[in-house]
């Protein structure tokens, strides 16, 4: 009698947002189930360390310095991605930024960045990897939403506004898509630095109540091996994780 199989194994997948926090958390879960993990953020010196570990464990990973705001930087992450293993097979756009604050308070500049973040961060990730996924005949795109993408609260507004976005996207290009796997992932709380440039006295208010019962980023870890872990002919489409004590 064989084992299960493991449909994760010398996948190549990229993740954004993996120098902390869920991105972390997943691709040294990825790592450890045999997967080729491709890691990309801003803090290159953070993820070299990271990278040193899971190689230290057994485990292949690369890391490369990325602004997932710019379309060419997410370009070049994967094609070095596809350059070094011959192929990319899922990409988790998972870097995302929450400056909370009242509407009132009008921090454009902080709108601004959640938009280039967490909307086009996730558009550009998607174009960087469609022709390749549609030439190879297959692919899978996961991206980070939140339960902010099916609720609203005071001072998280334009969070939340991003987060439905990620969704609908994700919808659309689950619809449009024959051949490429779509699965959107909606953590609740999450003890990540998410939240740490939050500027607004009621802002960070907010998100220490919520924290007050949070997930560690290896429960979302384990969400999206989940979706990554089944047969090619099965899409999980989304995956909502909250803290079992929690009303939102």
């Amino acid at each position: 009698m064989t084992g299960p199989v493991n449909y994760v194994e010398n996948k190549t997948i990229i993740i954004t947002g993996a120098s902390s926090g869920i991105g972390e958390a997943t691709a040294k879960l990825l790592a450890q189930w045999g997967a080729k993990v491709v890691l990309a953020a801003r803090r290159t010196e953070r993820l070299d360390e990271i990278v040193t570990e899971i190689e230290a464990s057994g485990g292949t990973a690369m890391a490369r310095a990325v602004d997932v705001t710019q379309a060419d930087s997410v370009e070049g992450l994967v094609y070095q991605a596809h350059n070094l293993f011959g192929r990319v097979d899922a990409i988790f756009n998972n870097a995302g930024v929450m400056p909370l604050a009242h509407l009132s308070e009008l921090k454009t500049d902080e709108w601004d960045n959640m938009i280039n973040v967490n909307i086009r961060g996730v558009l550009n990730g998607i174009a960087a990897v469609l022709p390749l996924f549609e030439q190879q005949g297959g692919g899978h795109v996961i991206n980070t939403a939140s339960i902010a993408a099916h609720m609203v609260a005071p001072s998280a507004a334009v969070y939340c506004g991003t987060k439905y976005a990620v969704w609908a996207i994700s919808e659309g290009l689950r619809q449009e898509s024959t051949n490429v796997r779509v699965t959107t992932i909606s953590p609740g709380v999450v003890e990540t630095e998410l939240g740490h440039d939050i500027t607004d006295p009621t802002g960070k208010e907010l998100l220490a109540q919520f924290r007050q019962i949070a997930l560690s980023p290896d429960a979302i870890a384990r969400a999206v091996l989940y979706a990554l872990d089944q047969p090619e002919d099965v899409d999980v489409n989304e995956v909502i994780v909250r803290p079992t004590a929690s009303a939102f």
